[in-house]
């Protein structure tokens, strides 16, 4: 297999960061465990992880395995946090309004670098495959793809794409940008807006009517 365009690893090890950094701010009875737990089992993979700067097709299988370990891991943290918060608000007597918003702004920010993440790493198999000449057939269809005369002959998504496809969609909860095209990707698109739902019109809109 031949390197088309190496895909470079340092925006998804930088996203995985932001949403370590988001999870420690949380309040701790929001977060599962001993603060420091889920961001050690995150940063202390992904250090070696980043040694490589870019994903290539002939990298371990290991590699993308431990990748999507650490996706999903800050996933199941980032749900559970959300539940918690939910329940605290329907359940606790509340008394730090402001609290609640920030928290459920860094649930929501979170939710959406991390699909990020998750769509940038299923895509026709993972950047890894992508960076080769894979005839793979594509998860997403972006606007490009489509009208391959809007953009430049050379042009392929990169991290910011999948980055921007998980926004639109946790704003809009439905496909505003790129479409999903295999079940893998509408069950993302469908789990990722059902937690922006719930954060934005449960959580946000709670917490605002008890802000002093």
């Amino acid at each position: 297999m031949t390197d088309v365009h190496p895909e470079p690893r340092w925006p998804a090890s930088l996203a995985l960061v932001v949403c370590v950094a988001l999870y420690v701010i949380l309040p701790g009875r929001l977060v599962i465990g001993p603060r420091w737990l889920v961001p050690a089992l995150i940063v202390l993979p992904l250090i070696p992880l980043s040694l490589r700067r870019h994903r290539h097709p002939n990298e371990s299988p290991l590699v993308r395995r431990a990748t999507i370990i650490l996706i999903a891991l800050i996933s199941v943290a980032n749900v559970v946090s959300m539940a918690l918060l939910v329940q605290h608000l329907l359940t606790g007597t509340v008394t730090q309004g402001r609290e609640l918003v920030y928290s459920a702004v860094a649930i929501w920010i979170t939710n959406v670098v991390i699909y990020g993440l998750w769509f940038w790493e299923i895509d026709r198999g993972g950047p890894h495959r992508r960076a080769g000449n894979t005839t793979a057939w594509p998860d997403l269809q972006f606007p490009q793809m489509e009208n391959p005369h809007l953009a430049r002959a050379d042009w392929y998504p990169r991290f910011i794409d999948y980055l921007y496809t998980s926004f639109a969609n946790g704003t809009s909860f439905a496909p505003a940008d790129a479409m999903p095209l295999s079940a893998r990707a509408k069950a993302l698109f469908a789990s990722e807006s059902i937690v922006s739902l719930v954060t934005i019109a449960v959580v946000a809109a709670r917490a605002v009517n008890i802000l002093h």
